[in-house]
C-alpha cells in the first residue's frame, strides 16, 4: 500500500457521518444552536464573573477557566464540523488535522485536571470554612489554574508527538468528525493493538485517578455535613456540590464510554454521536448548571 508521509501538501478526509447522510442537515442546524449556546452561554459566565465584584472568589475563577476551556475546546471542532456537514467538501490539512487533534486533546485533558481542581475549593469552604482564605489564597488559585494548563497541555504533546512518528498508509479517511489519536491510529501501516491498549491504560489510569480524587474530597465534604445532623446542612451540600457533580458526570462518563472499551466497528460509531454529545452538549449545558446565584449559597457555606 502507498505510504502516506503525511507533509504540508497532505490531507485527511473526515467521514464524519456521511454514513447517514439523511441526518446531516438536521445535525448541522442542531450543532449550531448548541454551538451559539456555549459561546453566549459561557462568554456571559466570562464577563459576569469579571465585572461583578461579587464573584471575584475561587470558584468563580475556576468556572471562568472552565467556561473559556469550554469556547476553546468545541471551537477546535465545531466550526470545521459545521463546514462539513453543510458541504460536499470533507477535508482537512493533514497539518490543520494535527494541530485540531493537539489542542482537542490538550484542551480535554485540562478540563479533566481542572474539574479535579475545583472540589479541592468545595472541600475548603464547607469543611475547613475558617481557614478558607488562607487555603484559597488567590495566588494558590492561579497556581492551581496555570498547573492544570500546563499538565494538559503536556500530556497533549507527548500524544501528538507519538502520533507524528507513526507511519501512515495512503488511506485518508478518518472515521471521526474530528482528528483523534484512535482514529489517526486506525490509518497506520502496521498493527496498532499494542498503541491502542497503551492509550486505554494511559486514559484509565487519568481518568480514575482524577474520579478518586473528586469523590474523595465529596466523601470527606460528606462527612463534615452529616456531623452536622441537620437537614440544612444536606441541603447546602446538594446546593453547592451537585452543580459540579453534575458536570464532572457529564465530562466523565462519556469519555469513559469512548477510551476505556476496546476498540470495534460498533462502538466506533457509537463512539461518534457519545463524542458529539461530550463535544456539543456538555459545554453548552454548563453555564446552566452553574448559575450566579450559587454565589449566594457559597456564602451561605462560610456563614
Amino acid at each position: 500500500m502507498e505510504n502516506f508521509n503525511g507533509t504540508s501538501e497532505d490531507y485527511f478526509i473526515l467521514l464524519g457521518f456521511s454514513n447517514w447522510p439523511q441526518v446531516e442537515v438536521v445535525l448541522f442546524v442542531l450543532i449550531l444552536v448548541f454551538y451559539l449556546m456555549t459561546l453566549i452561554g459561557n462568554m456571559f459566565i466570562i464577563v459576569l464573573s469579571y465585572l461583578d465584584s461579587h464573584l471575584h472568589t475561587p470558584m468563580y475563577f475556576f468556572l471562568s477557566n472552565l467556561s473559556f476551556l469550554d469556547l476553546c475546546y468545541t471551537t477546535s471542532s465545531l466550526p470545521q464540523l459545521l463546514v462539513n456537514l453543510w458541504g460536499s467538501e470533507k477535508t482537512i490539512s493533514y497539518a490543520g488535522c494535527m494541530v485540531q487533534l493537539y489542542f482537542v486533546l490538550a484542551l480535554g485533558a485540562t478540563e479533566c485536571i481542572l474539574l479535579v481542581v475545583m472540589p479541592y475549593d468545595r472541600y475548603a469552604a464547607v469543611c475547613r470554612p475558617l481557614h478558607y482564605t488562607v487555603l484559597m489564597h488567590p495566588g494558590f488559585c492561579h497556581l492551581l489554574a496555570v498547573a492544570s494548563w500546563v499538565c494538559g497541555f503536556t500530556n497533549s504533546a507527548v500524544h501528538s508527538l507519538f502520533i507524528l512518528w507513526v507511519p501512515l498508509c495512503g488511506n485518508r479517511q478518518v472515521d471521526h468528525f474530528f482528528c483523534e489519536v484512535p482514529a489517526i491510529l486506525q490509518l497506520s501501516c502496521f498493527d496498532t493493538h499494542a498503541n491502542e491498549l497503551t492509550l486505554m491504560v494511559t486514559s484509565s489510569v487519568f481518568v480514575r485517578v482524577r474520579l478518586i480524587l473528586i469523590f474523595t474530597s465529596y466523601g470527606a465534604i460528606a462527612q463534615a455535613v452529616l456531623r452536622m445532623q441537620s437537614t440544612i446542612g444536606l441541603q447546602k451540600i446538594f446546593r453547592t456540590c451537585g452543580a459540579h457533580l453534575m458536570v464532572v458526570s457529564l465530562f466523565f462518563i462519556p469519555v469513559m464510554c469512548i477510551y476505556l472499551q476496546p476498540s470495534t466497528e460498533n462502538s466506533q460509531d457509537q463512539g461518534k454521536f457519545i463524542a458529539l454529545f461530550y463535544t456539543v452538549v456538555t459545554p453548552s449545558l454548563n453555564p446552566l448548571i452553574y448559575t450566579p446565584k450559587t454565589k449566594m449559597k457559597e456564602g451561605q457555606l462560610r456563614d
